[in-house]
């Protein structure tokens, strides 16, 4: 199976299974003397771990990571100074159970990779899905992790505004309140509201779609190229590469279709400081995929979980009919988790692309 790497110059391969002893990445091209910690690297990864609330798979993985290369310690073995070689970094699974996946080992899972796997590689790993289970993305938090260490300066939030049918008050948005809350919610009001909604298709064995907003801010002007290294496309391509993700916008994304020409675009005007001054930001801070030094914004929306106890029609591997009732411990909102990784996934296609422009233009921006 190939296609486990992404990026350019910050390179990042991702490794490991679900129910494997463990998983993790190697980050290639990261500069030499970049500094950070352990605990800089863990922040990151308790953000995305599961068993953290009854709305999410009740798996219980500390997703330590450990850096195994690429890296000098300080002499109190603190902090970590990157060397400009490969960085390797793991993460052990010490809570599978592969047991709760063995009625299935031959029936496919409707809506998973099952299928699609086997009919291409001729064998698949129904314990959890293998590369194809949302474990993966573990390592890509990591990655994460680094790659905001490349671009000092630039913040990447990420947020959850919609679960099922239920969308937040965006005038209600406050960053605060993401942090203080089990869904990663910008508006306080919409916490309730969907705990009680996800209780109950928690109890119904069910589960439910999310939509996920990135917003990149402080992102210099100028990062990525008109043609075949749009940032937008690199931003939405790796964004679509998360587990369970099915559509992808920046900006007002499809909504710019119902926008006039007047409208959707961003007049300008010269600022008091003499910096050209957008009055607005329909573009996500992107145009002619090059960023124009404004937030970015992307959103991405991923499906329900399609582990669920309901039973649902499907076929086995010697090609009969069967009811499939998938057991185990699962997300009845996958979407919930997905915050981390977005911001994950977008700080790696804007580290990607520092490093370029850099080689490219010779600009420190």
């Amino acid at each position: 199976m190939s296609h486990n790497t992404f990026g350019h110059l910050f390179r990042v391969t991702t490794w490991g299974e679900s129910h494997g002893p463990a998983l993790g990445c190697v980050v290639d091209g990261c500069p030499p003397g970049i500094r950070f910690t352990l605990d800089e690297i863990q922040a990151y990864m308790d953000k995305r771990k599961p068993g953290q609330s009854r709305f999410v798979t009740q798996r219980r993985e500390d997703d330590i990571v450990k850096v195994l290369s690429g890296v000098m310690l300080s002499e109190d073995e603190t902090v970590m100074t990157t060397t400009g070689t490969p960085i390797s970094m793991l993460i052990e699974n010490t809570d599978q159970r592969s047991k709760d996946y063995g009625e299935i080992a031959r029936r496919y899972r409707p809506g998973h990779a099952d299928y699609a796997y086997d009919l291409k590689y001729g064998i698949r790993d129904y314990r959890g899905g293998g590369r194809s289970s949302a474990r993966e993305t573990a390592a890509r938090v990591a990655a994460g992790a680094l790659a905001r260490k490349v671009i000092p300066g630039v913040t990447i939030r990420a947020a959850l505004v919609q679960i099922g049918k239920h969308k937040i008050n965006r005038g209600n948005w406050d960053w605060a309140q993401v942090e203080q809350n089990p869904f990663f919610c910008p508006d306080a009001a919409m916490v309730p509201v969907w705990e009680d909604y996800l209780d109950g298709i928690r109890k119904a064995g069910s589960s439910i779609g999310a939509v996920i907003e990135v917003v990149a801010e402080n992102v210099p002007a100028g990062l990525g190229a008109p043609i075949y290294a749009k940032l937008d496309q690199d931003i939405a391509s790796l964004l679509m590469s998360i587990n369970a993700v099915k559509g992808v916008e920046v900006g007002e994304g499809f909504a710019a279709a119902e926008l006039s020409g007047e409208e959707n675009a961003d007049e300008m005007r010269m600022g008091n400081d003499g910096q050209p001054l957008f009055l607005s930001n329909h573009a996500g801070g992107i145009l002619g995929g090059i960023s124009t030094g404004q937030p970015i914004t992307a959103r991405f929306a991923v499906k329900p979980t399609s582990s669920i106890l309901t039973e649902r029609q499907s076929i086995d591997a010697d090609g009969n009919n069967v009811d499939v009732r998938t057991k185990g411990r699962h997300d009845p909102c996958v979407g919930i988790r997905a915050a981390p990784i977005g911001e994950a996934m977008v700080a790696c296609a804007l580290a990607d692309h520092f490093l370029r422009d850099r080689g490219q233009t010779g600009k420190a921006r």
